[in-house]
């Protein structure tokens, strides 16, 4: 199977480049980084969403600003409002949404020791989730990212700009503006009550603006579920508490620039665990939110320094993970019905599409 083959062959590069030259180390990071766009902008087809995606992007032809100006996602559903109007064809959508994705990580990666682990890290599961099916999200996932080094660079209007463009692509985002306080720097309880202040702000705002209000007649005590959800949520989890047993204080001091945003993330990871019962689709998708922190944690573990055992400690997060993904694409039914087979329109278009 290509996904199995490619999660293998990037893991290889993983440890296969670690230890050379940082000019060697870059160039084949920008190869991977340019070989996830193209396998995941191009695809045909591939997606849980691809289809409900065509329809809005159908749909979009006759909508006018009025429309946007309502609507939930109003940037999103520009750009498809631009790609009709320059009569492009529906998987163009794909391109630049994959691309606003990839952008945003890489503005992340650069300031990770190694930005190849990084990446590779978050293909099992949010790459093939996000930016391959909820394009969406996917975008706004991106542009999150670039919100996150707003914060570690104490720029927080910079981070203001960031959140909210993320929020025009998809509603959910908007939480991310709770995180306000801390992108001027400071880390107190007085930014804790703020935070929690400005969470409830995006609660109001999403429930007045509706959003609040149809997630929870769709998602909460309904039939519809994310069945992996407990199984990716948990892994998050653990991830938080295995950074706090085992590797908050060597962060702190190898790492302090970043160390608060981490930290941010990791409370994250453990509180979302307590949306799971609430709602497993809610609790999903906001636990792909943290998923680049989780990546960020697990791709600087070889520069961490333990007493024992250094070489478990950095291959732990790959075996799960390749596990983790090995057990979801053989018994999962939402990976063999959506994901499989992996078609690609890069050498151009059926004539049906065009």
């Amino acid at each position: 199977m290509i996904y199995i083959l490619l999660i293998i062959f990037m893991f290889t590069l993983c440890f296969k480049f670690q230890p050379k030259s940082h000019k060697s180390f870059i160039q084949i990071y920008y190869f991977t980084l340019f070989g996830l766009f193209l396998f995941s902008a191009f695809r045909f087809g591939v997606g849980c969403d691809w289809i409900a995606y065509q329809k809005m992007f159908d749909n979009a032809k006759g909508i006018d600003w009025l429309f946007i100006q309502k609507v939930r996602d109003p940037l999103f559903w520009t750009l498809l409002r631009w790609a009709n109007n320059m009569d492009l064809s529906y998987p163009f959508i794909n391109i630049i949404s994959s691309a606003i994705f990839f952008i945003g990580v890489h503005i992340l990666a650069r300031r990770q020791p190694n930005p190849l682990s990084f990446l590779v890290l978050m293909f099992p599961i949010l790459i093939i989730n996000m930016p391959m099916s909820a394009i969406r999200q996917g975008a706004a996932i991106g542009l999150i990212c670039i919100a996150l080094v707003a914060i570690i660079d104490k720029r927080p209007i910079h981070f203001l700009l960031w959140g909210f463009l993320a929020a025009g692509f998809h509603t959910s985002a908007l939480a991310i503006i709770a995180l306000l306080p801390f992108a001027t720097g400071r880390f107190n309880y007085t930014r804790f009550v703020i935070a929690a202040l400005l969470a409830c702000l995006v609660l109001i705002i999403l429930f007045y603006s509706g959003s609040a209000e149809r997630a929870s007649s769709v998602y909460i005590g309904t039939h519809r579920e994310a069945y992996g959800a407990p199984y990716r949520i948990g892994m998050l989890t653990l991830s938080a508490l295995y950074f706090l047993l085992f590797v908050k204080k060597k962060w702190q001091q190898t790492f302090p620039q970043d160390y608060n945003i981490v930290i941010l993330g990791v409370i994250g990871m453990i509180l979302i665990v307590f949306l799971v019962p609430v709602s497993t689709i809610i609790s999903d998708r906001y636990g792909y939110y943290l998923i680049p922190l989780q990546a960020m944690i697990f791709a600087r573990l070889p520069y961490l320094r333990f007493k024992s055992n250094q070489w478990l400690y950095c291959v732990l997060p790959y075996l799960g993970l390749f596990i983790t993904f090995i057990i979801w694409t053989q018994i999962s039914y939402h990976f063999n019905t959506c994901y499989i087979p992996y078609d690609s329109w890069i050498f151009g278009l059926p004539s049906t599409i065009e």
